[in-house]
């Protein structure tokens, strides 16, 4: 009777452990169905997690664009600057000097001293002016318009980052669960309790883990390297933090705004090109030059020097064929920018529409799953008192194990779904990673 008891009290002992251990796993399991978006396991980490922001903040730095915007504004003032001087072009200093003995100072000699003004042609200043100014105008839309093109690929690079961070996270905690459920296995089996074969689909779950573990650290490890094109390094302790968005509202016909970066680009470029239009027409010659010289000269040694004053004008003839080919270009160029920016309009509207659609269908599918983990983590815990009880086999128990942890991560999976939708609505309508 000795030996019964003992057994007795080596199977009550190992059943309280086993009920201390799902106990403490199904604390893991809700901690882990509590995060938002993207489930992480706190490690100790010398840097911050990294932030969508900041991660396209980071790349932008990087763009050409970025690093030569300073030099184009210049560029683009010193035009507007110029527009406003006095003259068309820079004053032209003419100097000469004539004689009729070269090397000696005798015979006829005389120096020349004039200034070249080219003159504006009727209404050209105020043309070139307004041209300027849509080139100013334009080269701050072209930059948010590749702010915008570069956000849509970081965002892609970072939801892609999110979702094998996720899959690491929940097939690290798997492992653990199938772990810790084949150690109780084992000790069972040790008890008489279970079976060998209990022992082995334990251990064959265990398997399943670490090849999945093993899955989930290799696309984590390729989505940190597509960080790098970013200026990103990859490290073990590389964490992404939340990545969910504010939901934007969304006008009620499903247009894009009046100053949406892809369409403010195109309509600017064709007000580039209508003032270049108006531009050519003015300038159907070149530029007339007002002279002014003053002269000095003498007709022999002997003679005394006598001053003379110059005032001339030269106006050119008309450009004639190639004035009209310059304009009609122009205009050209501004229709044909045109119709690509109500193109574009025409695409963002759908793109817009689409987006709302998917942020719906993505946040009741979220919903859904919601429910579904929660439903999968009750009966776990019904299957796991009833395994405990004896009332419930092995296989059962197993395979209760692994619908709850593909339920937690269809769930995570939806969450960042959702997060990426909203993400995705935020660039049909032109707003940056915030």
């Amino acid at each position: 009777m000795q030996p019964t008891k003992q057994r007795q009290h080596a199977s009550a002992a190992a059943l309280a452990a086993m009920a201390l251990g799902w106990a403490l796993l199904g604390s893991a399991a809700q901690a882990q169905a509590a995060i938002a978006t993207t489930p992480t396991i706190p490690t100790p980490s010398t840097s911050p997690p990294l932030t969508l922001q900041a991660l396209f903040e980071q790349a932008w730095q990087r763009q050409p664009e970025a690093q030569s915007a300073s030099l184009r504004r210049e560029a683009a003032q010193a035009t507007r600057n110029a527009a406003a001087a006095w003259t068309a072009e820079p004053v032209v200093l003419e100097l000469a000097t004539k004689t009729d003995r070269p090397g000696s100072n005798h015979g006829n000699r005389e120096a020349e001293v004039g200034l070249a003004l080219p003159l504006w042609l009727p209404g050209e200043r105020t043309r070139k002016a307004a041209l300027a100014d849509a080139e100013v105008q334009a080269l701050e839309s072209r930059r948010q318009a590749a702010q915008l093109q570069l956000a849509a690929t970081v965002r892609e690079t970072w939801w892609a980052a999110q979702r094998a961070q996720a899959d690491w996270a929940l097939a690290q905690d798997r492992l653990l669960n199938a772990q810790r459920l084949a150690a109780d296995v084992a000790r069972r089996v040790r008890a008489g309790d279970l079976s060998r074969a209990d022992q082995a689909q334990a251990d064959g779950a265990v398997a399943q883990a670490e090849a999945a573990m093993a899955e989930a650290q290799g696309a984590r490890d390729v989505a940190q390297a597509a960080l790098a094109a970013w200026g990103v390094k990859a490290a073990p302790d590389l964490t992404l933090a939340d990545g969910a968005e504010s939901e934007p509202a969304v006008p009620g016909a499903m247009a894009p705004p009046a100053q949406h970066p892809a369409v403010a680009d195109w309509l600017d470029q064709a007000e580039v090109a209508r003032r270049a239009a108006d531009l050519a027409a003015v300038q159907t010659r070149a530029n007339p030059e007002l002279t002014l010289a003053a002269t000095r000269g003498r007709e022999q040694a002997s003679d005394r020097y006598q001053q003379t004053f110059t005032v001339g004008l030269r106006v050119p003839l008309g450009g004639g064929d190639r004035a009209q080919a310059k304009q009609a270009a122009a205009r050209a160029d501004a229709l044909a920018a045109e119709a690509r920016a109500a193109v574009e309009r025409d695409r963002l509207a759908a793109d817009i529409a689409a987006a709302v659609v998917r942020v719906k269908a993505t946040q009741a599918q979220r919903d859904a799953l919601a429910r579904h983990a929660a439903l999968a983590q009750g009966t776990r815990g019904f299957i796991d008192k009833a395994f405990r009880l004896g009332e419930a086999d092995g296989p059962t128990r197993l395979r209760v194990e692994l619908e709850a942890a593909q339920a937690e991560r269809q769930l995570a999976r939806a969450r960042i779904d959702a997060a990426a939708a909203i993400s995705h609505l935020r660039q049909a309508l032109g707003l940056l990673p915030q």
